[in-house]
This record gives C-alpha cells, sequence and structure tokens, in this order.
C-alpha cells in the first residue's frame, strides 16, 4: 500500500496533536508538576511591594546594615553595632522556593546583636531570607538569597 504525500502530512499532523495533547495531560495531572502562585495572597503582596522598596531604601541609609554568617550552629544574623539592639522589634521569614513545607516565620528576639537560626531548622539548599525589623519607629527590611 502506497502512502500519498497528502496523507502523510495528516498523519504527520495528528501524530504531532496526539503528543502535544499528552504533554498537557499529563503536566496538568501528575502530582509532581503541582502550580502554585509563590504566596498564597499574591496580587495582596503585590500592592505592599512599594513598602517594601520604601524599607529596602531606608535600610540602605545605615551606616552599617545586617550581614549573616553561616556557623556550626546554625545561622547567624549580626544586627547593625550603632544601634540599641533592645528596640530593635520585628520577624525573619525564610523562604525555601523548593518546598513551601520547609518556610518558616521567627519573631526577632535579641539578646545582643546577633540573632541564631538553628541548624536544624536549615536543610542545605537554597533560601531566600527575608528580615522585617523595626527601630525607634523606623521600618527597615533585608533581603537576601543565601545557600546555605
Amino acid at each position: 500500500m502506497k502512502i500519498s504525500w497528502g496523507t502523510g502530512i495528516v498523519l504527520a499532523f495528528i501524530g504531532f496533536i496526539s503528543f502535544i495533547m499528552y504533554f498537557i495531560i499529563t503536566m496538568c495531572v501528575d502530582d509532581r508538576f503541582e502550580h502554585e502562585l509563590v504566596t498564597e495572597n499574591y496580587y495582596g503582596a503585590e500592592l505592599q511591594y512599594q513598602n517594601d522598596i520604601d524599607k529596602l531604601e531606608k535600610a540602605k541609609e545605615l551606616e552599617e546594615n545586617i550581614s549573616y554568617l553561616r556557623t556550626s550552629k546554625g545561622l547567624k544574623i549580626t544586627f547593625p553595632k550603632t544601634i540599641d539592639y533592645k528596640k530593635i522589634t520585628g520577624k525573619v521569614f525564610l523562604y525555601r522556593p523548593s518546598n513551601k513545607q520547609l518556610d518558616f516565620e521567627t519573631a526577632i528576639s535579641l539578646s545582643n546583636h546577633n540573632l541564631l537560626i538553628p541548624d536544624n531548622r536549615l536543610v542545605d539548599g537554597r533560601w531566600n531570607i527575608s528580615v522585617d525589623w523595626q527601630y525607634n519607629g523606623n521600618n527597615y527590611l533585608f533581603k537576601e538569597s543565601i545557600t546555605y
């Protein structure tokens, strides 16, 4: 049996469409490919973005900004030495892009200029750290992408 060129083109289109449909259905149904927004309230977070920009700019005006260091005990976050650590309030949010079950938030409670995130809370890999803190009525924000 001989296949004409017209039949060959139709068979090629049918094969290509079948492949694309299989690919789309597999991506939509398979649990390994979850389709989630970065945050639950994406549009509400978008409205707060300008506040975050203002806080980041305010933090750049400081003589010394927040720094961090990985130690054997965990992630040590150091606040500026030029300010009174007793007046610092706020929260630290660690976001794991690959697994939202590992995300956590902790309040800032300082006994010196350092805050320690214990090693058992952090697994190796990429983390986005966000420190939203207040001092003397001023709001500051420190954001960094780190590899732990």
